[in-house]
C-alpha cells in the first residue's frame, strides 16, 4: 500500500466558499464533492454555505440525501427567460456572508450554485455584486448556465468575464446545451468534459489533472498584471475518468442556523 500524500498546508490552500445545487444543501454537496480525486481537493479550504430558502417543493435528492433542502432564489419559467424571486436577497445573502467570513479566493458551485458562481463573477468585474470583497481569482462551474430573464445584474454578461473559470459539462446532463452558452460569457473558461449526467462527476487522478493544475497555476499568481486584471490561465487539455472516495481537504460547514 502506498504511504498518504502528504497534505498541503493552510497557507498552500485555495479558501473557497462552495454553493450547493437547487433543493440541496451545503453538507450534500459536501458530500458530492468527495468524488473528486483528494490531489485537486487538497488544494482547497472548502466552505459549505446552505441557501437562505426552504426548498419550496420536492427535492430531486429525497432518498438519497436527508433532508433538510434549500434553494438559493425561485424563479418560473416564460418564453422570453425566467422571472426570479428572491434573487436581489441572496446576491446580498452570500455578499454579506463573504465579507463576514472570508477573504475568499474563489467560488465552487454546482447546479443552482454553479448559476450563481458565474453570475457572481461577472457581477464583480461590472461593479454590480461582491464590491466589499476582494476580486475573485477564480470561479468552478459544475452544469451550470447563464441566468436567463427579468434581473437587474443583466450586464454581468455584457463583456466576457475575464475572471479564471473550469468549467464541468457532462455529455449527458440536461443542462449541457446551458452550460456551452454559459461558456461563451467568459474570456478563456477550461473545460473537463465527462460523460455522467446532472451530478458532480466521479474524478480519478488523472481525469482530475486539469482541476488540479488549473488550481496549482491560481495558487502561485500572487500579483495582478498592469492593468490591475489577474492573469488568465490557458486552456488545458480536456481528461476524463472515475474516483476514489477519500480525501484530506479542509471542509467546514455553515448552516443557515448558524448565521441566525
Amino acid at each position: 500500500m502506498s504511504p498518504p500524500l502528504a497534505s498541503p498546508s493552510q497557507s498552500q490552500k485555495l479558501r473557497v466558499l462552495c454553493l450547493h445545487g437547487f433543493r440541496t444543501s451545503g453538507i450534500i454537496m459536501e458530500t458530492q464533492m468527495r468524488k473528486l480525486d483528494r490531489t485537486a481537493l487538497d488544494l482547497l479550504d472548502m466552505t459549505f454555505l446552505d441557501a437562505p430558502y426552504p426548498a419550496e417543493g420536492k427535492s430531486d435528492v429525497e432518498g438519497i440525501f436527508p433532508p433538510p433542502y434549500y434553494e438559493w432564489f425561485q424563479f418560473t419559467k416564460t418564453d422570453t427567460g425566467a422571472i426570479f424571486r428572491h434573487l436581489k436577497e441572496c446576491i446580498q445573502f452570500i455578499s454579506d456572508f463573504m465579507e463576514k467570513h472570508g477573504p475568499f479566493d474563489g467560488i465552487v458551485g454546482f447546479s443552482q450554485g454553479a448559476f450563481l458562481s458565474a453570475a457572481l463573477a461577472g457581477m464583480q468585474e461590472q461593479g454590480l455584486a461582491l464590491t466589499s470583497v476582494p476580486q475573485l481569482r477564480f470561479v468552478i462551474v459544475i452544469s451550470g448556465g447563464v441566468l436567463d430573464g427579468e434581473h437587474e445584474w443583466r450586464d454581468c454578461y455584457s463583456e466576457p468575464i475575464k475572471c479564471p473559470s473550469l468549467h464541468f459539462i457532462g455529455t449527458r446532463d440536461f443542462l449541457q446545451p446551458r452550460n456551452e452558452e454559459l461558456l461563451l460569457k467568459f474570456a478563456n473558461p477550461i473545460v473537463i468534459r465527462h460523460e455522467a449526467r446532472h451530478t458532480v462527476p466521479r474524478l480519478d487522478e488523472k481525469a482530475v489533472l486539469p482541476m488540479k493544475t488549473f488550481l496549482e497555476r491560481i495558487l502561485s499568481v500572487h500579483e495582478e498584471d498592469e492593468d490591475g486584471e489577474h492573469v488568465i490561465l490557458s486552456t488545458v487539455k480536456e481528461q476524463e475518468g472515475h474516483v476514489p472516495e477519500h480525501s484530506t481537504a479542509t471542509w467546514t460547514y455553515t448552516s443557515c442556523a448558524a448565521l441566525a
